[in-house]
């Protein structure tokens, strides 16, 4: 039985945390704050309206504006693995109408593997050869630059002249960060739920990162986990290709919940914030590492208004996956093939202040396909009164 505490942040108590929840009337709006589970569909009937409603909660919150659940910590949660017990949770996405955007290349080490990706033409058995070349010649140089600096421009003059320059390295040091749409609106998956990998793809890999969840100001009220699986050979054979390699059937998990901005957890915080990955595969394979925020060759906020601004608004809020520290190269079966996905594998991901987003991979066409789209949720909403302006 996988309880709701497995995947809440360790100071959980002290933490306010927003979410979904499914119940037997549809998708809802979750709080929870001092230990109890909220709904807050009467006060707000989506996560967007909640998150951009923070500053009407005031310290009662919960009490005040949703109906108590219960104490979060007798919960128990439905995973894709195990259906639970009667009365178990099913944690879903914890953002709805949010945009879910993405940066790319901003840590070092993925930088180079988007770059191996690139000159592999996404052929995995050629990739260890140019891994080593590529880390002898520009590994020390890509961790310790300013994007947008004039150390970051000598060093594209002087990798243009070794012929080493790539349109990754451009968006990793150059002034101008990589943003992408990630999925559509109410595509993401949640904690316990199936994580998708096309049936076509023969190198694949996680990307755990920290997600920024922003309010329709731009202003960053919260963050959360998650998991953009990406395809390296999709993308390694072209980089127009990025949309097939990112945007597909549950490729994109959040979750489990949007821990709020407070005095209990700060940009500081995120920050600094370590995330481990823990890969279980059905055939005995454990893949596990950890990193850390404090390597990102960007901050947050700069990533945030190269993504939010007057060039680009988002009426609904925004969630903004910071970039994966992550680039799995260990060999899973036949030596120099390097790591990729199999169905079966249950994919970890924690971070001690933000909790634990766990899926299990599946193809893209056997995972659950998506059918509840934005129409869905309006006509949900407005059978259950929860339209009516306040």
């Amino acid at each position: 039985m996988t309880r709701l505490l497995d995947c809440l942040p360790a100071d959980w108590r002290d933490a306010t945390l927003i979410g979904r929840i499914a119940l037997a009337d549809g998708p809802t709006p979750v709080m929870i704050r001092n230990g109890r589970l909220y709904d807050m569909s009467a006060f707000a009937p989506t996560s967007a309206d909640l998150a951009a409603r923070l500053g009407q909660l005031g310290e009662a919150a919960g009490g005040e504006l949703g109906r108590d659940l219960g104490d979060a910590g007798a919960f128990s949660v439905a995973t894709a693995w195990e259906h639970g017990e009667p009365g178990a949770l099913e944690v879903l996405a914890p953002v709805d109408l949010q945009a879910v955007k993405a940066a790319g290349v901003t840590f070092a080490t993925s930088t180079i593997e988007r770059v191996i990706e690139e000159r592999a033409g996404g052929d995995l058995s050629r990739a260890r050869d140019i891994r080593e070349t590529l880390q002898e010649r520009i590994g020390g140089d890509l961790g310790s630059v300013k994007p947008g600096s004039d150390d970051a421009a000598r060093l594209k003059s002087a990798l243009i002249a070794d012929q080493l320059w790539s349109q990754y390295l451009e968006v990793a040091i150059g002034p101008d960060a990589e943003i992408f749409t990630k999925c559509p609106i109410l595509a993401a998956v949640g904690f316990g739920a199936y994580a998708g990998v096309r049936s076509d793809s023969q190198w694949n890999n996680p990307e755990p990162e920290v997600v920024m969840v922003c309010n329709p100001d731009g202003k960053p009220v919260g963050a959360t986990l998650g998991n953009d699986v990406n395809l390296r050979d999709f993308e390694g054979r072209s980089a127009l290709l990025l949309g097939k390699a990112k945007d597909n059937n549950a490729s994109c998990a959040l979750g489990p919940f949007i821990r709020l901005l407070d005095q209990t957890f700060t940009l500081d915080d995120v920050r600094s914030a370590k995330v481990s990955l823990r890969v279980e595969g059905a055939d005995g394979y454990v893949l596990t590492g950890e990193s850390s925020m404090a390597l990102i060759s960007r901050d947050p906020l700069d990533l945030i208004s190269q993504a939010f601004g007057r060039h680009h608004q988002y009426p609904d809020g925004m969630a903004l996956m910071l970039g994966t520290m992550f680039a799995p190269i260990e060999d899973r079966d036949a030596p120099g093939r390097g790591f990729t996905h199999k169905p079966g594998d249950r994919v970890r991901v924690a971070s001690e202040r933000l909790g634990v987003l766990e899926n299990m991979v599946t193809s893209c066409e056997k995972a659950p396909p998506w059918t509840f789209g934005v129409s869905a949720l309006m006509r949900n909403l407005a059978s259950r009164g929860l339209l009516e302006e306040a």
